[in-house]
């Protein structure tokens, strides 16, 4: 759109008008609007601004104020119009200037090959014949269909039926992606009518919930939603804020001045796109000269289109916007005249589907889990349901206040979310969808195992059974000593911790270490060589290091962060039974919460009972010079990296958020600067969202990213 001598021209111009007031003349009014709407296509369309947003602000401002001192000098194109005065009062249908049909669908490598196969067997083409196609995203967003006649925008419309729309053109106008005139008459086109999607870049996505959750009001489910919903609202003002922007990726029409199709004076979908990029409209990108996957490909054949779509597939979460697959198109646009178009599609366009991330399905049930540590978490039990390449039907429900704080309810149809390919997440339930029937979801007071009276910390979100004899907790604790992550006991899991507590033959930690391996031989599905390497296994778990040792006992929050830190400081893992809290307090990293956990440990009798046992039973109990040399594992998902917590957290209180990022390797800070490399933000985030967005370096994750980080 701009040459490279236009730009250095306009930023020059720009830095000027920033530094003296222009004229109102007519001379100066252009020049204003010129550098206005170049900044907007930097920003909006190329994504690579030239001036910061407050030198932008100070332009525009100074441009509303003159227009509105001189209102005759005012024209159609101006920045300033983009938004409507006048609020909306119902949207007009308008007949779309050609159809807008679907897409057929592909999943995988073998659907992209029949659609191929079943191009050229229409149009007669031998199947050694390779089709060249062109390849771009198919963007998650809302479908509008754009008119330009005499290179000004007449009309925005949203899909509709296919064949009519609702009338969107005041709140297209806001929309600073879409050029409110065009140059098409250089190329002979006279009326166009381009098809395309409105979306919301997904930073701006959490932004804006993040400010409704301030603001008390309802979160958009995804930014689908958000855009889809401020194309239709009735203020235009109320679109402009939603900072949405506008893809293009086909022109449907164009006629010159004798109103003649142009089009086949075109030869490749290709080149029409990169044309439309040239007059200034966001277009799907091709990879840059230096590399990279790029946005949009030219394939030779369809199998350099199934590879294209599948690195697609495993990269659209690194992608800017929400994109749920790829659109697949015949490049010649003389071959997509030949192929036409069935009453439901194009034959010459398909799209390849990704996994979905979103679903919906019935929330059944929630079943009331005890840990290692008497935390009850509740989990969903949910109507099966294909979620991003898995069948979900089980999902956490984290604590009772993220129950609260949802509003879910037995009987609910909820929106359930597998972003990333991690832990399957509710996003919310669809209440629009209750029929009265849906029913309380009651927390327990009382441990579903044990019945003890549950506690609820004043610093934790969890409500926890403190029955250490509670039979939940006895198998999770063992379960998590054999674990990788502790004792590392090969071929001992959970499904054999079970069984043999079953048996009688476990009772606590200590028994792993006394089985009677003739008796394991004659189990079904074990023999005697399977109850060998067992045996060979716990001997060799004996000697682990003590800092696993640590880890292993399930004391809360101390993770194998925490235990090398202490395990470098004894000689003895009896050491630790005789620390006060001062002892503790020299030890950089061991905060009063892990201090008192540890303390407390240790008073309680049949804990002490048992490390008696397990260290007569051989287990290491002593510091070896060579594990005091081994550093914090530099494998830990947080190792070496500085992590703060800001604003509300729903699913654990900030204490236990901090164990949580020290048992994964981070150090916990307490201000954001250049050395801080996470910041995780819950609810009412301020201040320091705002300093860690304004330095770039700081990577900002939202508090189920921190948790599927952390292996959670």
């Amino acid at each position: 759109m701009y040459t490279t001598e236009e730009q250095r021209r306009l930023f020059d111009l720009s830095k000027k008008l920033l530094a003296e007031p222009e004229s109102t003349d007519a001379a100066g009014i252009k020049n204003l609007r010129d550098v206005i709407l170049y900044h907007e296509w930097r920003y909006y369309a190329q994504n690579n601004p030239v001036v910061s947003d407050y030198e932008y602000d100070m332009l525009y401002k100074r441009l509303q104020a003159i227009e509105a001192a001189h209102p005759e000098l005012i024209t159609p194109e101006s920045p300033t119009q983009r938004v409507g005065s006048d609020l909306t009062e119902d949207f007009a249908l308008v007949e779309h200037l050609t159809p807008m049909l679907s897409l057929d669908n592909s999943y995988d490598a073998a659907d992209l090959a029949g659609f191929d196969e079943r191009i050229k067997n229409y149009l007669g083409l031998s199947a050694d014949l390779e089709i060249e196609y062109c390849v771009e995203p198919k963007f998650d967003g809302g479908t509008i269909a754009l008119v330009y006649e005499n290179d000004q925008l007449v009309r925005a419309a949203t899909r509709g039926n296919g064949a009519l729309g609702d009338d969107i053109t005041p709140n297209i106008r806001t929309l600073r992606s879409v050029p409110l005139r065009a140059e098409f008459s250089k190329f002979g086109i006279v009326k166009a009518e381009l098809r395309g999607e409105a979306i919301i870049r997904k930073d701006i996505f959490v932004k804006m919930n993040e400010q409704r959750a301030a603001d008390e009001l309802t979160l958009f489910a995804n930014p689908r939603n958000a855009a889809t919903g401020g194309l239709r609202t009735k203020d235009p003002s109320e679109t402009a804020s939603r900072r949405i922007e506008a893809f293009i990726y086909q022109v449907g029409f164009a006629v010159d001045a004798s109103g003649n199709n142009v089009l086949p004076t075109f030869k490749t979908h290709d080149s029409l796109i990169e044309l439309l990029g040239n007059l200034g409209f966001k277009i799907p990108q091709h990879a840059p000269t230096s590399g990279g996957l790029g946005e949009r490909k030219v394939c030779p054949d369809i199998a350099d289109v199934a590879i294209f779509c599948n690195d697609w597939q495993n990269k659209r979460e690194q992608y800017a916007y929400e994109i749920d697959g790829m659109v697949v198109k015949a490049n010649s646009l003389e071959l997509q005249q030949r192929a036409g178009s069935t009453a439901h599609h194009p034959r010459w366009a398909i799209a390849y589907k990704f996994k979905a991330k979103q679903a919906t399905t019935k929330l059944l049930n929630v079943e009331f889990q005890v840990g290692k540590v008497g935390s009850i978490t509740p989990v969903a039990k949910l109507e099966p349901v294909a979620l991003a390449g898995v069948t979900v039907s089980s999902v956490s429900l984290h604590n009772e206040d993220f129950i609260r704080n949802k509003d879910l309810r037995l009987g609910d149809t909820v929106l359930v979310e597998r972003a990333g390919d991690v832990i399957p997440y509710i996003v919310k339930p669809m209440e629009e969808l209750r029929d009265g029937s849906e029913r309380e979801i009651v927390f327990p007071t009382l441990c579903p195992v044990c019945k003890s009276e549950l506690v609820r910390a004043e610093d934790e979100a969890a409500w926890r059974c403190e029955n250490p004899d509670c039979e939940a907790q006895l198998i999770q604790r063992m379960i998590h000593h054999v674990s990788k992550n502790a004792m590392d006991i090969d071929g001992f899991g959970e499904s054999q911790i079970e069984r043999f507590y079953r048996l009688g033959w476990l009772h606590n930690i200590a028994d792993i270490y006394r089985l009677d391996y003739e008796a394991i031989a004659q189990l079904e599905g074990f023999g005697e060589k399977s109850a060998t390497n067992l045996k060979k296994a716990i001997e060799k778990a004996k000697q682990n290091p003590i800092y696993r040792l640590l880890h292993s006992l399930s004391i809360h929050h101390l993770g194998i962060k925490a235990g090398k830190i202490l395990a470098a400081e004894i000689q003895n893992i009896w050491e630790l039974k005789d620390w006060n809290e001062e002892r503790f307090r020299q030890i950089k990293d061991i905060g009063p919460v892990l201090t008192h956990n540890v303390i407390r440990f240790f008073q309680n009798e049949k804990n002490v009972e048992l490390l008696r046992q397990m260290e007569l039973l051989g287990v290491n109990f002593n510091q070896t010079e060579a594990d005091r040399k081994k550093q914090v594992s530099a494998d830990a998902p947080l190792a070496g990296k500085t992590i703060l917590f800001t604003g509300t957290l729903t699913k654990m209180g900030r204490k236990e958020a901090a164990a949580k990022a020290e048992d994964a390797g981070a150090k916990n800070i307490s201000a954001v600067s250049g050395n801080l490399n996470y910041l995780v933000v819950g609810e009412d985030a301020g201040s320091k969202l705002k300093k860690a967005t304004a330095l770039g370096t700081v990577t900002i994750l939202t508090e189920d990213e921190f948790l599927a980080l952390v292996g959670s």
